[in-house]
Parts: structure tokens; sequence; C-alpha cells
């Protein structure tokens, strides 16, 4: 049978190479058949899964494969990806942190290290805008009701597109064109709605943002002393120096780094040192 499901997979590969999201998923559900205890096959399936945004299935997929192989990078970061897509930031950046850790940790996996520091970002960010929407919804109780109202507007409008998707008006990728400018609406008309009250109360309902660039790309926490590598890489001095006692690499390049030709970012460190002085306190919760 592990014969049969390997010619499966090759197939669904094929498929997926070429963008057939949906026969890819089924070779590789026909793989799983015939031999159920092979992770790899899962985590097939829930990338194919990610690209047809079953994301319920992908999380089942990812938890089946780590069941199988706990130390399994590109199942943890799947799964990041599609807890990340239901709005459970929180679960999503334990899956993207875990994935890093192994991706950093291991010699030949590396190279996949900034696409998941980019989930972790974007999971951190959301755990991040989840605690401001609570926040601000406190702040201004007409705030959270108005963005409830533009919230419920969405999701009817992509239920909307579903159905008619489901009953043969819409193509795959006319629906997905259309759930992609309804969310992009959406979040547009929230920005408004915010901004719009921001400039009423500038006091308790601002904006307070964290620049991507203030971020260290190994702790993902707001850097205090920033170096910089001969690549152009900026990180927290601490963080790197311990990274390179155990690898003399860089951990997004894997070029070869050492601590000696590791630089201040005087730039950075000053952009750093603004963003503390002038917001004291809530940066500490990034």
């Amino acid at each position: 049978m592990a014969h049969i499901a390997e010619q499966l997979k090759q197939k669904g590969n094929e498929h997926f190479k070429k963008g057939e999201w949906q026969e890819a998923e089924a070779c590789y559900s026909q793989a799983i058949q015939k031999n159920s205890s092979n992770p790899l096959l899962y985590t097939n399936r829930a990338n194919a899964r990610l690209k047809l945004e079953l994301w319920q299935e992908v999380i089942d997929d990812c938890l089946r494969s780590i069941d199988l192989m706990r130390d399994n990078m590109k199942a943890y970061f799947y799964l990041a990806q599609a807890q990340l897509a239901i709005n459970h930031p929180n679960e999503a950046l334990t899956s993207a942190l875990t994935a890093y850790e192994m991706c950093v940790n291991s010699k030949g996996q590396t190279s996949s290290a900034a696409t998941i520091s980019q989930v972790v970002l974007r999971s951190k960010k959301a755990k991040w805008e989840a605690r401001e929407r609570e926040r601000l919804r406190k702040q201004s109780a007409l705030l959270g009701e108005l963005e409830d109202s533009l919230e419920r507007s969405k999701k009817a409008d992509l239920a909307d597109i579903d159905e008619r998707a489901s009953q043969g008006e819409l193509g795959a990728v006319a629906a997905e064109e259309e759930r992609a400018a309804v969310v992009e609406a959406a979040e547009r008309k929230v920005e408004e709605l915010r901004n719009t009250f921001a400039l009423a109360d500038p006091k308790n309902v601002g904006k307070r943002e964290v620049p991507d660039y203030l971020v260290d790309n190994i702790t993902f926490e707001i850097m205090h002393d920033p170096v910089i590598t001969k690549n152009g890489n900026s990180y927290e001095r601490a963080t790197i120096i311990e990274h390179l006692k155990r690898s003399p690499t860089d951990p997004l390049t894997r070029e070869s780094l050492t601590i000696d030709e590791l630089r201040p970012n005087i730039a950075l460190r000053q952009a750093c040192t603004e963003l503390f002085e002038q917001h004291r306190g809530w940066v500490y919760d990034w």
C-alpha cells in the first residue's frame, strides 16, 4: 500500500504545481487512505487545503500530522496560518513560534525562516489588534457598536458569495476575487471609522502601532539595542549574539556571520528610543 500512496502523492504534487488545488487534495486524500500513518501526507493535504481556504480541515490535518511526528515544522507552519485565518491569534502565535524555533534550529529547514517569521509577526499583530479593539470598545461604546455592524455586514456578504459559489453562479476564481474585495472594503471602512473617532478623541481612541522595522526577527519583541549585519538585517544585540554562539550564521539568510561583523544600528536605536519615550507603558504590552 505504501508504494501506491507514494504514487498518489506524486500525482498530487503535480496537480499542486499546476495550481489544481482540488485535484491535489483528492490525490492526497487517496494516498492517506492507502497509508494513514505517513505524517507527510497530512501536511501535503493541509497545504492544498490552505489554498482552498478549508481552515478547519487544515487544522485537523496538521494536528494529525503532529501526532504522528512531533518535530514537524511544516505542520506547525500551516496550522498557524489556518488559526490566523479563523481569528485565533493566540493559538496562531504559539504555532508560528514553534515552527520558527524548529526552523532556525534545523540546518535542513532554515531557508524557510524569513517566510515563517512573517507569519509570526502577522500573528503577533493580530493578537495586538484584538487587544486594541477591546481597548477601543471600552473607551467608546459607539465605536464598538459600529464595528460590530460592519463585521455583521461583511459576514453576510461573504455568506452570500459562498452560497452563489455553491450553486454554480460563481466560479472558484471569481468567488475568491469577490471575497477579497469584500474583506478589503470592510477593512477600509473600519480603518476610516477608527480614524474618525481618533480625530475626535486622540487621547483615548488614537491608534497605537509598532512598526515592523522596530521588531527583532528572533524574539519578535521591540528592540532596545539593535545591531545590523553585513547582509543588512537588524536584530537585538543580545539575542543575535546568543544565536551566533550556537550557529555562526544569519538566522534569516543562513549566510556566514560572526559576532565581530555586527555593527550598531544607530538610526534604528534612536527610533526605538523615541517609541519608548513617546509611548511609555503600552509598548511593553507588545
